[in-house]
């Protein structure tokens, strides 16, 4: 009788419902979830990434099919870059959803919020997890969803002047679907860079260092002997490499390169994840 009430009590007790104020994941994952869409920013940059990407990639598309159909004047190559034309805008959302993953934790150091949040999560870094999580989830829906409407929207227009291109076209689904992989990949670069250094303006210049400067560094390495052995492992020369069907000599593959590229952020998000841990708040 013993042993069967002492098996009973045990089984109830491990059916018991966590506590008001256990902290478990699923809890830690739905309060960021609230953060990300309290925030203002996060609907008018995502919208603005939107719209920008999918009219900038129908304009382009426009202007692309006026000049490819010129006889006097051909564009090389007019059926491949017919792929990539529509898509060219992401390089300015890339800039939006990278300052968005900044904000996301900044935002919280400039208010003293990150204070309640870590007294909230001591152990601190499922809030650093979660937040990823939840932002890599968003972005890369919206993002995906963006980049098929912008491919089908200009590709629509670029049919008009006989140029043919699809999802069945040579590495047009790879890059398609590549757009929104890398996007995620840039907010998740973002919010380590602000969980890094813990100050907005700071870390959004550091994000653009790396997506826009060190390109151009890049470009005035090529013009020496051994520039051309380090330019294709830039970070965003590497991630790039997975939305191209034309790349450049001595690039290292669209898999390849974008692998490289989730390791540097991955890079980023454990020295972040060890300064969590580290720092005072």
């Amino acid at each position: 009788m013993s042993i069967g009430t002492s098996t009973d009590m045990s089984t109830a007790g491990a059916a018991q419902p966590p506590r008001a104020d256990q902290v478990t994941p699923s809890r830690v994952l739905r309060s960021e979830w609230i953060k990300l869409w309290t925030l203002r920013s996060t609907f008018w940059t995502l919208l603005a990434a939107i719209v920008v990407t999918v009219g900038l990639g129908m304009l382009f598309s426009w202007g692309f099919a006026g000049h490819a159909a010129d006889p006097k004047d051909p564009v090389p190559d007019a059926a491949m870059r017919a792929v990539t034309v529509p898509l060219q805008p992401y390089v300015i959302a890339q800039l939006a959803i990278g300052v968005l993953g900044v904000m996301i934790i900044t935002g919280e150091y400039s208010t003293g919020m990150i204070r309640a949040t870590l007294a909230a999560v001591p152990t601190r870094l499922p809030v650093l997890c979660a937040k990823a999580a939840v932002f890599a989830v968003v972005v890369l829906v919206l993002m995906e969803a963006m980049a098929f409407v912008a491919f089908f929207g200009g590709e629509a227009i670029i049919a008009t002047h006989h140029l043919d291109a699809s999802l069945s076209s040579p590495q047009a689904l790879r890059i398609v679907v590549g757009v929104g992989l890398y996007l995620t990949v840039v907010g998740l670069l973002g919010t380590a860079l602000g969980a890094i250094i813990r100050n907005t303006a700071g870390a959004i210049a550091a994000l653009f260092g790396i997506l826009l400067i060190l390109p151009l560094l890049g470009e005035v390495l090529n013009l020496t002997s051994w520039g051309k052995h380090v330019t294709p492992y830039l970070p965003s020369n590497a991630g790039g490499d997975l939305l191209t069907n034309m790349p450049d000599p001595g690039s290292l593959g669209p898999w390849t390169g974008f692998a490289l590229f989730c390791l540097y952020t991955a890079g980023a998000m454990a020295v972040a994840s060890y300064l969590l841990r580290r720092r005072d708040v």
